[in-house]
This record gives C-alpha cells, sequence and structure tokens, in this order.
C-alpha cells in the first residue's frame, strides 16, 4: 500500500469514526448499534470483518469465525481493505444517494456484496474452495448478489441498488465500473471454460441489462438499461436494444463516473 494510498485511507477512517459519533448524539436509539459496528473497533480492518461476519453468518458457521477468518485474511493482503476503501469512494461519489462514507458500510447492500466476494475470490485464490462458495452461497441468500468467486473484479466499483446482480465464474469487470440493479453478465448455455464477459474499465451498466457470452465490452462504453448484449462493443460507444446495437457514443470519458442513463 503506498503512502498517499494509506494517508487517504487514514483520513476517511476519521471522518467514519466522526460519522459515527453524530449520529449517537442525533439519535440515541442507534447508539448499541453504531457502537457495536464502529466504535467498538479499533480500525476499518475490524469494523469491515466484524461487519461481514454479522451479515453472513448463520448456524452452521458462527460470526466470530466469520470475523476472525476475514480479519486474517486483511492482515495478509492489505490490497483487500485498500480496495474496499477504493469502493467506498466510488459509492460516495457516483451515488446521490449517500451523504456520508459511514452508509455504505451500515446499510448498502452493493457496497457489501463486493466486499462479501472480495474476501471469497482471495480465500478460493488461497485453495479455500469451499469457504468460497459458502461466502457465495450467503451472499447471494443475504443481499440478493450472486457474483462467483473465481470472477475477476478490479477496484472502485459501484454497484446501486444492487439487487438480482449476477456475475459468472469467469467474468472479468475492469476498475471504475458501475451497474445498477438486476445485472447479468452470464454465459449463454452449458459451455465449460472462458463463457462469460469482459467489462473494460469506466464503463457504465444500466439496470435490468444482460451481457452474455465471452464478448468484450470496450472500456468507457455505455450498456443501456434492459439491453441484451450478444457481440463486442467498442470503446467508447452506447449500445441499447434486444439484441444490443450501437446506438452512438458513450458521451463522456468516464461513464461508469458520470452515471447518466440518457441516450446520447
Amino acid at each position: 500500500m503506498s503512502r498517499d494510498n494509506n494517508w487517504q485511507i487514514n483520513s476517511i477512517w476519521a471522518v467514519i469514526l466522526d460519522e459515527a459519533k453524530n449520529i449517537i448524539s442525533q439519535q440515541g436509539d442507534m447508539t448499541d448499534f453504531v457502537k457495536s459496528t464502529i466504535l467498538n473497533h479499533e480500525d476499518f480492518k475490524s469494523v469491515l470483518s466484524w461487519r461481514l461476519a454479522s451479515k453472513l453468518s448463520s448456524s452452521e458457521l458462527k460470526d466470530k469465525i466469520l470475523s476472525e477468518i476475514a480479519f486474517n485474511s486483511y492482515n495478509k493482503n492489505t490490497d483487500l481493505i485498500e480496495n474496499a476503501y477504493m469502493d467506498l469512494l466510488a459509492v460516495r461519489e457516483r451515488d446521490p444517494a449517500c451523504s456520508r462514507y459511514i452508509e455504505p458500510v451500515l446499510y448498502f447492500k452493493g457496497f457489501q456484496a463486493i466486499q462479501a466476494y472480495r474476501l471469497g475470490n482471495y480465500l478460493y485464490m488461497k485453495g479455500n474452495k469451499d469457504l468460497a462458495l459458502f461466502l457465495q452461497m450467503r451472499a447471494s441468500e443475504v443481499f440478493g448478489v450472486d457474483i462467483h468467486p473465481k470472477a475477476k473484479i478490479g477496484r472502485s466499483i459501484m454497484i446501486d441498488h444492487a439487487h438480482s446482480i449476477v456475475i459468472g465464474e469467469t467474468a472479468v469487470v475492469g476498475n471504475n465500473v458501475s451497474m445498477l440493479h438486476s445485472v447479468t453478465l452470464g454465459g449463454t448455455g452449458k459451455d465449460k471454460g472462458d463463457r462469460h464477459p469482459k467489462i473494460g474499465d469506466g464503463v457504465l451498466i444500466g439496470a435490468g441489462a444482460s451481457v452474455l457470452g465471452n464478448i468484450s465490452i470496450g472500456r468507457c462504453s455505455k450498456v443501456a438499461s434492459g439491453s441484451v448484449v450478444l457481440a463486442d462493443v467498442p470503446e467508447f460507444k452506447t449500445v441499447a436494444g434486444v439484441p444490443a446495437k450501437v446506438v452512438g457514443p458513450s458521451g463522456c470519458d468516464q461513464p461508469s463516473v458520470q452515471m447518466d442513463h440518457k441516450l446520447s
């Protein structure tokens, strides 16, 4: 982790602590919840470990065990925490409904589901396949988001609302990608092997869009809501329709940041 990134992470953590204290001062009935999730922990690693454990644990895998697994993973791979902060920044900057950094941590299932995926992906790549698949199962049950732990997802990801997101095993999602609810990055049949989409950096995928098969969505492109994409999409283009076709330029350098869903 670079010195600049470490400074930024510490700055955001300080803001989250202030936001937690403000909640308690303004809404006393939230005191126990905010203390148990934020203020009783010494750093963001501990907060995220406990938050995921409290959401994903079950009678089959207790929260204390799951929290220890997450915390140990974060200590071994600091990229997990750095990526979580980058995702948090993405949500704060792109979601107009997000007014504080603490909100995704406490309440937004899109952010929480991505962190569950990141933990599961780390465990999967370390050979702990069954625990990773358990986390995938629980994330699907709890958040309504089904991301295979073997998928490859970059940083600065924002999934707004997040209900009914499906990302398949061999899918690749670049950096700075935004997507809305009910997006599917899926296959086209029962073929094995590399069968899922490759999403470039800076792409915006609208609500209810399906991108199917081993195809590429060029960087900084835009997929209109409700579209079914079955063929490669060039860079900096907007596609729409069933099946989707190019209808114009994407209209800006970073559609995922602008979050403008209008067709150019």
